[in-house]
């Protein structure tokens, strides 16, 4: 008996399929957002966590094999990093404290002189001049100490990197059982597959955050030499600034880069100004050229379209935080994906 013809033509079929899974697949992806922001408390630490991890891993590493107790290699690593990242934040929050009232000064001369050219224009202008104090307080950590609502948030971030430290120990401690642990977790069969995917993205992470850490270290050197040199005023705070940004891929360099050139042409004046465009264009052109290729050329490579997509989406599910991961958590996916990739692509 001849089996009846199917109602849709083989095509629809296809592309009804296609859609849901998209569907199915767009739904889980937005409940786990909407979950992530309801625990973000506790989802943070963990990122962060394992962003810690993949940078200290390598010092880690060492230590172990000197013959360290892991607990103990564990131990030293955070107490490094609390060392290290302790003297950091004061350098930086010291260096715009310091610069703050000059490089706001600059801005505001800026402000006045665009006002002068562009008349009612300038007035928006002079305002953001005259709120930047406040914003760069609020990025050194030092402002709202007197108000209930930003104590409860500068507490809720000590008690978050507190438990991210915490974690980075343990997952430093036991890094050696992840790979026995995830494949008790996975399904049968998909244990060699599972720990090649987790290898490939946490390989991803640690190259994101070694190369992006380098870079920022060579960009904020040269910037902040290059602005020593032209005698522009709080060039350690600029240079602290473009440190800071590196870590926001893009967006990150273009804001403290264009500060950069703003406080030089303000308080320098118009020659002055372009030198500091020519350094901070020469240092972009470095890094997108030369070092982003030597350095990052072992990590996962991801257009810069797809850079500025996972940015935004980050700062809207997370804000800055968001912006700090989207860029290391999208690496980890194309890691991923192209794990499933080379693995499908090999399979008969």
């Amino acid at each position: 008996m001849q089996a009846p013809a199917p109602l849709l033509p083989e095509p629809v079929r296809r592309l009804a399929a296609w859609c849901a899974a998209v569907l199915l697949v767009s739904g889980v992806v937005w409940i786990g957002a909407q979950l992530c922001v309801v625990f973000r408390t506790a989802v943070i630490p963990v990122l962060l966590a394992l962003l810690g991890t993949a940078l200290l891993q390598p010092l880690f590493r060492r230590l172990v094999e000197v013959g360290v107790n892991r607990s103990l290699a564990a131990g030293i690593t955070c107490v490094a990093v609390v060392v290290v990242v302790g003297g950091a934040v004061y350098i930086v929050v010291a260096a715009l404290i310091d610069s703050g009232d000059q490089i706001i000064a600059s801005l505001k001369k800026a402000a006045q002189s665009l006002a002068t050219h562009f008349g009612a224009a300038g007035t928006s202008l002079d305002d953001l001049a005259s709120n930047s104090r406040r914003l760069l307080e609020k990025f050194g950590g030092t402002a709202a100490s007197n108000v209930i609502s930003g104590v409860s948030v500068v507490g809720e971030a000590l008690a978050m990197a507190v438990l991210a430290l915490l974690l980075v120990f343990f997952f430093l401690r036991d890094s050696h059982k992840a790979a026995a642990t995830l494949r008790t977790l996975s399904p049968r069969g998909t244990g060699d597959t599972a720990e090649a995917m987790a290898r490939r993205a946490f390989a991803a992470v640690e190259g994101f955050m070694r190369g992006t850490t380098l870079i920022a270290l060579i960009d904020a050197g040269c910037i902040t030499v290059g602005l020593l040199v032209l005698k522009v005023p709080g060039a350690v705070g600029l240079g602290a600034l473009v440190f800071v940004g590196a870590y926001i891929p893009y967006l990150g360099a273009f804001l403290s880069g264009a500060v950069s050139v703003l406080v030089a042409l303000a308080d320098r004046g118009f020659v002055i100004g372009l030198w500091a465009l020519g350094v901070v264009l020469a240092v972009q052109v470095l890094e997108g050229h030369v070092l982003q290729p030597v350095i990052q050329s072992r990590t996962v490579q991801m257009h810069p379209a797809v850079v500025m997509l996972a940015i935004t989406g980050g700062a809207s599910v997370a804000g800055i935080v968001g912006m700090l991961l989207a860029v290391p958590l999208t690496a980890a996916a194309f890691g991923t994906a192209h794990e499933l990739r080379e693995r499908y692509a090999a399979s008969p």
